[in-house]
């Protein structure tokens, strides 16, 4: 009886209702949208980790995050090879440079990445199976997602980054994420020559693969003492933590996109109190009926509380859909991994249910005032 009363309410006046459903539709769609960005953003930030192996991460005590490093000498990852819980470690360079072969004479900055090409450090198919190209003098891999205005990225181009010109030896599938427009990786020989300055003795991170069986926390604690002072062994876990907690507290796109979330929440309360306010109110007299014929107030209180939740139910659906289509197009737009997870689904319906509670309690008042001895 409550959910056909509550249809009927809510059917009387369809216009009304396929108005607040427009509302509540925005409302739920625009949760997704800021929720699916929150999650984003540290997932680009650590897209680089995502794609390589290792089950420590040597890096600076100064690390900020996966673009701002730090560096460190190569003698402390040098040290940890020679503890028997390491298998490999392998030395990682980062290095910006001007790219000074883009279209219109543009030189945009271009992330550099140096590495063993005989290590099998990254997991995307598509840099193992050019590997051998970076044994080749002065030449480099580009990224597929390395803007226009680097200009062609044919295998063979003759391009000139910093002061140097290297030969493009073919491209690979990732990701820039944050680390910038353009990516491009080559080995750590050919990187030394693009950063005399550098040379291969200053590090940035130091990927580590312990041997099987060893416990990475217990590895890490160890490890740490023999890296000496200067230098922070991360696990995993904690690299993501360090990461997520950076890019969601620490910069203005975590806190703009945080903070737009739980407007969205507010936002969608308050639509969905306006729709079933008013419903109650124009219904007033019809509720005066029901509590003279002997429904209590708590029964009343129901029937109110399951039109919110068909309200919102029915603005959810559309919005999944929307949503959904929204991800694709950010994705191709910024390359940020705005993906719709089961969890995200799970967690905008629960919110959307929590919109409907707080918007029935407050709608609750209202039915209050609805007195048959004043109605009548």
């Amino acid at each position: 009886m409550k959910v056909l009363l509550a249809w009927r309410i809510l059917t009387y006046d369809k216009r009304r209702t396929a108005l607040a459903l427009i509302g509540i539709f925005m409302a739920i769609l625009l949760v997704f949208v800021e929720l699916g960005f929150f999650y984003a953003v540290p997932r680009g930030g650590l897209l680089l980790y995502d794609n390589m192996r290792f089950d420590l991460l040597l890096t600076s005590d100064q690390y900020e995050y996966q673009a701002q490093p730090g560096v460190f000498p190569l003698s402390a990852l040098d040290r940890l090879r020679s503890s028997s819980d390491v298998a490999e470690a392998t030395p990682i360079y980062f290095g910006f440079a001007k790219w000074k072969s883009g279209e219109r004479d543009l030189w945009p900055d271009v992330f550099v990445i140096g590495f063993d090409p005989a290590s099998d450090v990254f997991i995307p198919d598509s840099i193992n199976r050019q590997t051998a190209a970076l044994d080749r003098l002065d030449t480099v891999l580009v990224d597929s997602a390395t803007r226009p205005m680097f200009g062609p990225l044919d295998t063979g181009r003759v391009v000139e980054i910093g002061d140097r010109k290297v030969t493009i030896g073919g491209q690979y599938d990732l990701g820039t994420g944050f680390m910038g427009l353009g990516v491009a990786l080559t080995s750590t020989a050919n990187f030394a020559r693009l950063f005399p300055q550098r040379g291969s003795t200053i590090v940035n991170l130091g990927a580590i693969r312990l041997k099987p069986g060893v416990d990475p926390a217990r590895a890490a604690s160890d490890l740490q003492k023999l890296a000496g002072t200067g230098t922070k062994v991360f696990t995993r876990q904690e690299l993501e933590a360090q990461e997520t907690a950076y890019w969601t507290t620490r910069t203005s796109v975590g806190i703009i996109f945080g903070s737009g979330l739980l407007i969205s929440l507010v936002v969608g309360v308050m639509i969905v109190y306006q729709i079933v306010s008013t419903q109650v109110g124009r219904q007033l007299p019809q509720f005066a009926t029901l509590k003279a014929i002997g429904y209590r107030d708590r029964g009343l209180a129901a029937t109110v509380s399951t039109m919110s939740l068909l309200i919102v139910i029915a603005g959810f659906i559309p919005a999944v859909a929307a949503a959904l289509g929204l991800y694709s197009l950010i994705r191709q737009q910024t390359l940020l991994p705005v993906m719709m997870s089961d969890m995200r689904l799970l967690t905008v319906f629960a919110a959307a249910l929590g919109m409907a509670v707080v918007s029935a309690l407050l709608s609750v008042r209202v039915l209050r005032r609805a007195d048959p001895a004043d109605v009548f």
